[in-house]
């Protein structure tokens, strides 16, 4: 358990969610100008097609029957442009951005349970996690204490055997 490897797979996953907003916002935005454009010459075409259709139908049946033949069909082409718009390919950089993704979530998940394991040792064992650090410090305590009581006594006996 590294923080700086949290850190980098915490970063990692911050910077592959905002490149698959991206690329989902550029996928949803490619020529949207120009597919608006043509889809409002395709209405004006369609509209005028289904106004010759409707002075065609008038003299075959009636216009309300004409009417409503040419509403079915414009309903059934919307539906059908409507399932055909629904089935956009994802692409290649959504996918590797993606398995980017799930790398670094599966990365925190390590992270977190090495953590989570050693904070469960440390709380069942509190001097286990706490000795090792403390060990250096008590050693270097006691030589000192030990090397103080040794050193005026050497000066006072020195003084008492002359």
């Amino acid at each position: 358990m590294n923080i700086e490897s949290i850190l980098t797979n915490l970063r990692v996953l911050w910077r592959t969610d905002r490149i698959i907003a991206d690329i989902r916002m550029r996928h949803m935005l490619a020529g949207l100008g120009l597919k608006a454009l043509a889809a409002l010459i395709a209405g004006f075409g369609l509209m005028m097609l289904e106004l010759s259709a409707y002075f065609a139908l008038v003299q075959i049946w009636s216009a309300i029957s004409a009417a409503a033949i040419l509403g079915a069909i414009d309903f059934a082409i919307a539906a059908a442009l409507f399932v055909f718009a629904s089935r956009a390919p994802a692409g290649r950089e959504l996918a590797l951005a993606t398995e980017i993704h799930e790398t670094s979530v599966a990365a925190l998940q390590v992270e977190a349970r090495a953590l989570q394991s050693q904070l469960s040792g440390m709380i069942q064992h509190p001097l286990n996690g706490v000795l090792p650090s403390l060990i250096v410090p008590l050693i270097t305590l006691i030589i000192r204490s030990l090397k103080t009581r040794t050193a005026p006594s050497a000066p006072a006996s020195a003084a008492q055997s002359k």
